[in-house]
């Protein structure tokens, strides 16, 4: 689903490669659009703090090694 906005200011949103003028919908195709466009940016967030926390595991892996390395070699 993309969203564009024409020259009229009017809203339109390709689904399934028909566009379609978010004007003219009703209103329960509205809120089924405004909850794709909220779960689009919870997914986003989701992946943004996936990424975070994987980064962050790893770090504390190789500070893990690094501790082990640093009494073996004491």
């Amino acid at each position: 689903m993309s969203k564009k906005t024409t020259k009229k200011d009017k809203t339109v949103i390709t689904v399934n490669d028909e566009e379609y003028v978010y004007e003219e919908m009703t209103d329960e195709q509205k809120g089924l659009i405004n909850h794709i466009n909220d779960l689009d940016r919870k997914i986003g967030s989701s992946q943004f703090n996936l990424e975070q926390l994987m980064f962050g595991k790893d770090a504390f892996v190789n500070a893990l090694g690094q501790s082990l390395e640093a009494e073996v070699q004491t």
